[in-house]
C-alpha cells in the first residue's frame, strides 16, 4: 500500500479515498506514544494523522517548521514525522534548529521526502534525522520505522536511566571506600592519596600546604577504664569536633589511625595550619567529655602537631608527614593538651 504523492509539491484532491489495511502494533509501549505531524500539505496531515491514529498513537499536527518548533517545546512528543520540502523553514532546516533545543537531539525525527538523491539523504543525517521515507510512502514501511525509531527511543531512555542510577551508586561506592565506618571522616586511603594530590599541585602551583596530625591524649587509660563502646563513641565525638574546625572544601579530615586524626590543608601558610589545630584543641575541649583517667585534666583533650611545607622546597608527602609527626611528639613530651609547630627543612 503507498500513499502517492509524487512530489513534496503534489497536492491530492481530498476526495481521494484511501483504506489501507491497519494491523495492531505489537509493541505496547507504542500504544501511547506521541507523534508530531510537520507538513504544509493539509491533506497529506490528514492522511498521516488517520493511519497512525488507528494504530492507537497520539498525534498533534503543524503546518510549517516554525510552528513545528513551537508545538515541540510544549508537547515534547515521543517522534515526530517532518516533511523535507514546506515553506517559510523546511524540514532540513526546522530538523536542525530542533536539535538545539531541551532534549531535542534525543527525540527521532523521521524525514518524509520525494528526493532519494545522495545529496539529500546525506544531508538529512547531518542535521539530525534518524531516517527517513520516500514518497510515494508505502505504509508498511512507514509503520515498521516508526515502531522501530520509538522502540530505541525508549531503551536509549532506559539506558540513561540506568546510567543515571548506576552513576549514584558508584559515587556512593566510592564515598564508602573513602569513609571511615566508625568516625565517618575520610580513612587512612584516602588521606593517603589526597596528601599525595594536593602536594603535587602544592608544589606545581608554588603555593604552601600545612598537615595537621592530632592524638586524643591517654586515649589508652579511657579505652581501659571505660570500655571499648564508649570509647568508639569518645572517637565520634573527637572527630567530628575536628571536623569543625575547618571551613574550606578543599580542607581534609582523616583518621589516622587508632585515636589519631589528620587534616590536610591545602595552600595553607603556618599560621594558617597554627590557627586550625588551636581551634581544634578548643572545640574538643568544650565538648567536655568526662576523662577522669588522663593526666592532664578530667575531660578528653588532644595534642596537635603542625607542620607545613613552602613551594620553594623539593619535597614528598612522606616529608610533611614526618615533619608533622615531629611537632605531635613535641607537643606530648611538652605536657599534652597543646599545639606545637615544626617547618620542614630538606635534609
Amino acid at each position: 500500500m503507498t500513499i502517492d504523492d509524487s512530489s513534496d509539491r503534489h497536492k491530492q484532491h481530498p476526495s481521494q479515498e484511501v483504506s489501507p489495511e491497519i494491523n495492531t502494533p505489537e509493541i505496547s509501549s507504542s500504544k501511547t506514544a506521541q507523534i508530531l505531524i510537520v507538513d504544509d500539505d493539509l491533506f497529506m496531515r490528514k492522511i498521516l494523522v488517520r493511519y497512525l491514529e488507528r494504530e492507537n498513537y497520539r498525534v498533534i499536527e503543524a503546518a510549517n517548521g516554525l510552528e513545528a518548533l513551537k508545538i515541540y517545546q510544549e508537547y515534547q512528543p515521543d517522534i515526530i514525522l517532518l516533511d523535507a520540502m514546506m515553506p517559510v523553514l523546511d524540514g532540513f532546516e526546522c530538523c536542525s534548529r530542533l536539535q538545539k533545543l531541551p532534549h531535542g537531539d534525543h527525540t527521532p525525527v523521521l524525514i518524509i521526502t520525494a528526493l532519494e538523491d545522495r545529496e539529500s539523504v546525506d544531508r538529512a543525517y547531518e542535521v539530525g534525522a534518524s531516517d527517513y521515507v520516500t514518497k510515494p510512502i508505502h505504509w508498511a514501511v512507514l509503520r515498521q520505522r516508526v515502531r522501530r525509531l520509538l522502540e530505541q527511543a525508549n531503551l536509549r531512555q532506559q539506558l540513561e536511566a540506568a546510567n543515571q542510577q548506576l552513576a549514584v551508586v558508584v559515587q556512593e561506592l566510592r564515598r564508602l571506600v573513602s569513609i571511615d565506618g566508625l568516625t565517618q571522616v575520610a580513612n587512612r586511603r584516602c588521606l593517603d592519596e589526597y596528601l599525595e594530590q594536593e602536594c603535587r599541585r602544592s608544589h606545581r602551583e608554588q603555593i604552601p600546604i600545612s598537615l595537621v596530625l592530632c592524638d586524643i591524649d591517654f586515649f589508652k587509660n579511657y579505652n581501659d577504664n571505660y570500655g571499648h563502646q564508649e570509647g568508639d563513641h569518645c572517637l565520634q565525638e573527637v572527630a567530628q569536633a575536628i571536623s569543625k574546625s575547618t571551613n574550606r572544601p578543599a580542607d581534609l579530615v582523616a583518621r589516622y589511625g587508632g585515636e589519631e586524626f589528620a587534616i590536610i590543608l591545602p595552600n595553607t601558610d603556618a599560621e594558617g595550619g597554627m590557627n586550625v589545630a588551636i581551634r581544634a584543641t578548643e572545640i574538643v575541649r568544650s565538648l567536655k567529655l568526662p576523662h577522669d583517667y588522663s593526666k592532664v585534666a578530667n575531660h578528653v583533650t588532644i595534642s596537635c602537631g603542625v607542620a607545613t611545607i613552602l613551594p620553594n622546597q623539593d619535597f614528598e608527602a612522606i616529608h610533611l608527614l614526618k615533619s608533622a609527626d615531629r611537632a605531635l611528639y613535641l607537643a606530648k613530651a611538652e605536657g599534652r593538651n597543646c599545639v606545637r609547630q615544626n617547618t620542614y627543612e630538606p635534609e
